[in-house]
């Protein structure tokens, strides 16, 4: 048997995040002799899930305030230890949402890689409404989404539903004509201006079709707007009644992750981790071969050789937007968020509260510049233990961020108890800054390097596509994309057993 070194490898890919995992599982039936590394003693990379003792050393790794182009910077944590005791938790790093119409939802079928998924119902869309003259104390108001949920609707105004219904009406067709020739005039414009001008939507309606579009800066164009709001919709119902997207359990796009790379470990695929890059250079091509090779120095000191090289982006710009997060453990009871809204649907374990831009101010009083999303997770994810919830918080970075999150996450608790808080907001906090980086591949010769993860709320195909095109270089561009990811299932070889 050949070593690693001795071995000629067809690709190497270098990290374990989703981008190069959802490749591996590409890969995983190609007869490719593959290679998988990564730099870091865990799976995932920045779609990682951590136990809180992973998340202090992950923590003390990226609490440099400026991260000097990095892709996290400023983590902190803060914890009441007498309140969190010895229960397991597993926190996200991606905490995304994926709607049921989204491309990684099929190709996870067609795979057959959702049998090893355990995936969770996302349920209502709250907005938060601040004190007023009419309501002294905060108010979460639920999103209708659905014809059902307008009609039913007691607080929006009889006018309005109809205004609302033909924009819903509109959005379900608006890729067709005569559709088109309304919107694409406006295609760049802001949605909110589109939202007012077309179909005379008051301010509270453009916010709650706004916050549908879980945009971080509340400036989405017509076009993305419309877009998104289309595949809410249409992902309504797909896999049972009350909800249109779902969440992987136990981590989140951490779980795809690793399915997909125990995936290509039953394809035969080798794997080391604790195994970076330290060094990359070209090879001439042997006298009895056309093609030329990459020589790779590992950090373990092993050097391997490779015909190409799949990598992930591991800087962002010092110009690139950043994104402030926030995730906080509470066992204060947020129950009401997770009711059951329609007859026959799962108990969700996912609800989303947007608060808009201007709702909340920060401690100094400034208001917040941008929405600030949380998305809030039940003990049925399996992330913290029965009577506690996660709360992932986040909002575009600037000076007050940080003290807005903090803010947000009060105001949540105030909302549900009804104004009164009587113990600290959260047990546990951790902060942190991702950035935000372009969504092109870069190809350079026989090495491919992927771009930053997208820090959208609800997963974004961009990523699936990027995927395929790395593949189809990887296995030959003659290879027909009607092959891409269909695979016959693995239990009728007695295979299975291998993804556990």
């Amino acid at each position: 048997m050949e070593s690693l070194s001795d071995t000629k490898w067809d690709v190497v890919i270098s990290g374990t995040g989703l981008y190069q995992s959802l490749l591996a599982l590409a890969l995983s039936r190609s007869g490719k002799n593959i290679l998988h590394i990564d730099p870091n003693e865990y799976y995932g990379g920045p779609e990682a899930a951590f136990s809180l003792q992973e998340i202090d050393e992950w923590a003390a790794k990226h609490s440099s305030e400026d991260g000097e182009g990095s892709l996290f910077a400023g983590a902190e944590v803060k914890r009441e230890a007498d309140e969190l005791g010895s229960s397991r938790y597993t926190l996200a790093l991606a905490p995304q949402l994926i709607h049921s119409r989204s491309k990684l939802v099929s190709q996870l079928v067609d795979s057959k890689a959702f049998r090893h998924i355990e995936f969770l119902a996302v349920g209502s869309f709250y907005i938060y409404q601040p004190p007023s003259e009419s309501s002294p104390t905060p108010l979460l108001t639920r999103i209708p989404s659905t014809r059902e949920d307008v009609f039913a609707n007691t607080a929006i105004p009889t006018r309005a539903k109809r205004h609302l219904m033909k924009f819903l009406k509109f959005v379900l067709d608006f890729d067709s004509e005569p559709q088109t020739d309304i919107w694409q005039p406006h295609a760049d414009e802001p949605l909110q201006g589109f939202l007012a001008s077309e179909f005379k939507l008051d301010s509270a309606l453009q916010s709650y079709i706004i916050t549908l579009t879980l945009s971080h800066d509340g400036n989405i164009t017509v076009k993305d707007g419309l877009t998104t709001i289309n595949r809410h919709l249409t992902s309504m119902g797909v896999f049972g009644p009350g909800f249109a997207a779902v969440y992987p359990k136990w981590g989140g796009l951490s779980e795809v992750a690793q399915v997909g790379c125990r995936a290509a470990a039953v394809g035969g695929a080798v794997y080391m981790l604790a195994s970076g890059i330290s060094d990359v250079q070209p090879l001439p091509p042997a006298s009895d071969e056309t093609e030329a090779l990459l020589q790779l120095q590992l950090t373990n000191d092993m050097t391997v050789k490779t015909k190409q090289l799949v990598q992930g982006s591991e800087q962002s710009s010092t110009q690139s937007p950043r994104v402030s997060r926030l995730t906080a453990i509470t066992k204060q009871d947020l129950s009401s968020l997770f009711e059951l809204r329609t007859e026959g649907a799962p108990t969700p374990a996912v609800a989303v509260v947007a608060f808009p831009a201007g709702s909340i101010s920060s401690a100094e009083g400034s208001p917040s510049a941008y929405p600030t999303y949380a998305i809030v997770h039940s003990s049925d994810t399996g992330e913290c233990p029965r009577g506690q919830y996660a709360i992932y918080l986040s909002t575009m970075h600037d000076v007050s961020s940080k003290s807005v999150l903090e803010v947000a996450l009060s105001s949540l608790i105030s909302s549900i108890s009804g104004g009164e808080v009587t113990a600290s907001p959260a047990v546990y906090r951790l902060y942190y800054i991702q950035s935000v980086g372009s969504s092109s591949l870069h190809l350079d010769g026989n090495t491919i390097t992927f771009p930053l993860p997208p820090v959208d709320l609800s997963f974004n195909d961009s990523i699936v596509e990027s995927v395929q095109k790395v593949w189809s270089k990887v296995v030959g561009e003659s290879t027909e994309d009607d092959e891409y990811m269909k695979f016959d299932d693995r239990e009728k070889d007695g295979d299975d057993d291998a993804y556990d």
